[in-house]
């Protein structure tokens, strides 16, 4: 029903900067609210940001508050995920996901295939 597109990563030195972009395409709704989550090798998926339908809320992990800001583009069902001051840390493989209602919780109905961000020291 719905697919996400997900660009954007690649390898960034800390403190460096990357934006990731999500689209969602198919049989859609305008009123998608789209999220951010990452998994580390050996880790569980963990939330990082997620924006309402209209981008009116948005919601941050702590680790990524102040760092990371998602936003709706210009494309309908399109965000972004503007990640600076990039940490080894944040090495992951990120993934967006689509739903009806935003959360800070892996309660989406969508998610894209991931893309990898590696954060080199």
């Amino acid at each position: 029903q719905v697919q996400l597109v997900e660009s954007g990563g690649g390898f960034v030195q800390a403190g460096g900067s990357l934006r990731l972009s999500c689209a969602a395409s198919g049989r859609t709704f305008s009123s998608l609210a789209m999220g951010w989550f990452r998994q580390a090798p050996g880790k569980e998926r963990e939330f990082v940001a997620a924006i309402s339908g209209t981008g009116s809320i948005t919601y941050y992990a702590d680790s990524v508050k102040g760092r990371f800001t998602t936003s709706r583009g210009n494309v309908k069902n399109t965000v972004y995920l503007q990640m600076n001051s990039l940490k080894p840390e944040d090495t992951a493989v990120y993934y967006c996901a689509a739903g009806p209602l935003v959360v800070a919780t892996p309660n989406y109905d969508y998610w894209g295939q991931g893309t990898q961000v590696t954060v080199s020291s």
